[in-house]
């Protein structure tokens, strides 16, 4: 189970985010209203991600997180209704790894969690995933990038995570199914047009093959297959 230590005033939306997120996705939620009890947990607790407001009683979140940063190895999302671009900033450079601006679905928070301990958990290890030795294709684990002859794709998140699926299971059928299970960023809402228009884009991205082939085939009625 993933523990979340939430810093944040608004109780209400904490006990809705906290009841959703264990419900849901087995996710555990420890929150305190002031940026004292939260640093004071973060002392004594481990936890495996922060969710941080900016809007606090006796200090501010931008002034909480540079101590979170400066004395703890715990990745940072800030969750705040803060218009001002300068505390997205501040932030980010001080170490907040995602910046997540009120009001969210609470799908989204638990994509933005998943998303970025798989960031913070390869870190210690470059991991780079290619189809094979002379393949087009070279995926970046730890950037969540991926290139074509060393050019780099530019994909949303979504069109990122169906795209390293294909290349992981190359030669072989995924389904739209698999898709859904596979990807945080499809949740089991999404329908299976909502897959397709996503394969589409992916596929105008990456063209074709020096064979004019596409790298992406349709298997109809079930889902795709990436060949080279």
């Amino acid at each position: 189970m993933i523990k979340v230590l939430m810093i944040e005033d608004d109780r209400d939306l904490a006990d809705v985010l906290s009841e959703f997120l264990k419900k849901n996705y087995d996710i555990s939620v420890t929150t305190y209203e002031t940026p004292e009890l939260g640093l004071s947990a973060l002392r004594v607790k481990q936890f495996d991600i922060v969710i941080l407001d900016l809007t606090l009683p006796d200090m501010d979140g931008v002034d909480v997180c540079k101590i979170i940063t400066n004395n703890y190895k715990v990745p940072i999302i800030i969750s705040s209704a803060r218009l001002d671009i300068s505390d997205k900033i501040k932030t980010l450079e001080m170490g907040a790894d995602d910046y997540l601006p009120k009001p969210y679905d609470p799908r989204e928070l638990a994509v933005r969690i998943n998303s970025v301990l798989r960031r913070y958990n390869t870190t210690e290890e470059v991991k780079v995933l290619t189809t094979s030795k002379d393949s087009d294709f070279r995926v970046d684990e730890n950037s969540l990038e991926i290139y074509k002859k060393e050019e780099l794709l530019k994909l949303t998140t979504a069109e990122y995570e169906i795209f390293k699926l294909l290349i992981e299971k190359q030669g072989a059928v995924v389904s739209r199914l698999e898709i859904i299970n596979s990807v945080d960023a499809i949740n089991y809402e999404s329908s299976e047009k909502s897959i397709d228009v996503i394969v589409s884009r992916i596929r105008q991205k990456i063209g074709k093959s020096d064979e004019e082939k596409p790298y992406i085939e349709s298997v109809r009625g079930v889902g795709y297959k990436f060949k080279e």
